[in-house]
């Protein structure tokens, strides 16, 4: 199996929307005649186009007017869905961004690329489900995604569509969840998919867990993940497209190890609340909330589990009260960015779980809520590595100069080398390597040693199992993870 890393020098993005390449490359000139413009200043565009070369596509026409190198994923007329991270308009601690989300430059190459494929007939979905308490209309801004939709619309026969997948917004004041605002989600819809058996989780039937999802209504999470059943809700439209692309960000996460394709999915999803992220207790009582069992943990969880189930209720005055009291909760118990909570650390054994869960039902999910063993769908994936986050991400770690672009066909395979360049093993990630050994619904064919990176960088060109990193380039894990994810 085949995945390119295009490794530059390059670490900063273009600042001019809608992030035109930078001169006009041969496959470009007739297809997007005099509107296409050129930006010398975009050095990222050209990375982008890189990988489609090393992976050898269409490469008899390479250099060539007619040169098509995603004509073997997609047709004219097809829909297309891409996948940005678009986690947030804002680090956690401070207002940068460039290493948070995907960039609007990266978006910008791939769609040339998918317009020549579809030659000019079809539609793109740019869609994510942003983290509940982020602001969607600040993320697209800050991408460029309004400018690359109006680029494209001169065409009359190709469609940009920009969908917001969060089905609603949480006010918050003080880090304290106040007011619910309802948002329209996916235009299509929602889908239910109940994996049952087939869920990773069915491993943990019967065994008395307790989850806790994305809000504080614990009792709906515990609803829809319990004996036998596992159910996921799903925006219809990524189901329906013809084509997924995913343009993840190179980052590490608090509660998985890393985040770039497999962790992504949760993006996807039409009500976060249904998905389990850890499990009430610590490893000694059955769960992963916490490292270990401690008097101060259990006492915190009382605290924790009691407030919530009493700011539900939404009582202005007891709202008042949490945002005066967590200031000096966090002063007792410790800052999360500090402290081991909430299941981030390396012991978590529920978003490995959620996560391929979801991988299963986009990879082989249908319009009717089954799973198809025989129907893959297809795939492609960039990742957005010019400017990677390290440290605690996914939201809140620091920046790394790292400036790759890496893209496969596959999932796990782009993961698996993602975690080799960060300098981790993917043994010790689970939500990469259990998927080298699920049967019925496989995310990947292949075993780990066959794949294969292809590279600009001579160093990178070798199988997965030779790809070294010099010191410097290895990635600070999060906090929670150190000392336990490394190679």
């Amino acid at each position: 199996m085949k995945v390119s890393i295009i490794k530059t020098d390059n670490t900063y993005y273009p600042n001019k929307k809608p992030y035109h390449p930078p001169k006009l490359f041969p496959e470009l000139k007739d297809i997007f005649n005099s509107y296409i413009s050129t930006d010398p200043d975009n050095k990222t565009y050209e990375k982008v186009r890189d990988p489609f070369f090393s992976l050898g596509f269409d490469k008899e026409n390479f250099e060539k007017v007619n040169w098509n190198p995603l004509g073997w994923l997609i047709k004219q007329g097809e829909t297309v869905f891409i996948k940005p991270n678009m986690i947030s308009q804002k680090h956690r601690l401070n207002n940068d961004w460039d290493y948070v989300i995907t960039h609007g430059s990266v978006i910008r190459a791939v769609l040339d690329y998918i317009f020549i494929a579809m030659n000019g007939c079809g539609r793109v979905i740019i869609g994510d489900a942003p983290q509940t308490d982020s602001k969607y209309n600040e993320i697209i801004t800050l991408m460029g995604l309004k400018e690359i939709r109006d680029f494209y619309k001169p065409f009359v026969n190709f469609e940009i569509e920009l969908i917001n997948l969060q089905d609603e917004y949480w006010v918050q004041k003080d880090d304290i969840y106040v007011e619910t605002v309802t948002l329209p989600g996916d235009p299509r819809g929602g889908l239910a998919y109940d994996l049952g058996k087939d869920s990773f989780f069915s491993e943990l039937d019967g065994k008395g867990k307790k989850y806790y999802g994305a809000f504080y209504d614990i009792k709906e999470t515990n609803d829809h993940h319990n004996d036998n059943k596992h159910e996921y809700a799903i925006s219809k439209s990524p189901i329906i497209s013809d084509v997924f692309i995913n343009i993840p960000k190179l980052k590490t996460h608090k509660k998985c190890g890393i985040t770039v394709n497999l962790k992504s999915l949760v993006g996807i999803n039409a009500n976060k609340n249904w998905l389990p992220h850890y499990i009430f207790g610590s490893p000694e009582e059955g769960g992963d909330q916490f490292l270990k069992k401690t008097s101060k943990g259990g006492l915190e969880t009382k605290l924790v589990t009691t407030a919530k189930k009493i700011l539900l209720k939404k009582n202005p005055l007891i709202n008042f009260l949490a945002r005066k009291f967590k200031p000096i909760a966090y002063k007792v118990f410790g800052d999360t960015e500090k402290v081991v909570r909430s299941g981030n650390w390396y012991g978590n054994d529920t978003v490995w779980r959620m996560s391929l869960d979801l991988n299963k039902i986009l990879m082989y999910g249908q319009p009717d809520g089954n799973l198809d063993p025989k129907k893959f769908k297809k795939f492609f994936s960039i990742v957005d590595g010019i400017i990677s986050m390290e440290g605690n991400g996914p939201v809140a770690g620091t920046p790394k100069n790292t400036g790759l672009i890496i893209a496969g066909d596959n999932p796990v395979s782009v993961d698996s080398v993602s975690a080799k360049l960060m300098g981790f093993d993917y043994k010790k990630i689970k939500l990469i390597s259990r998927c080298y050994n699920d049967k019925q619904f496989p995310l990947i064919n292949c075993d780990y040693s066959n794949i294969r990176c292809y590279s600009n960088y001579e160093k990178f060109n070798c199988s997965i199992n030779q790809l070294s990193i010099d010191e410097k380039d290895k990635f600070k894990a999060h906090f929670g993870w150190i000392g336990h994810i490394e190679e």
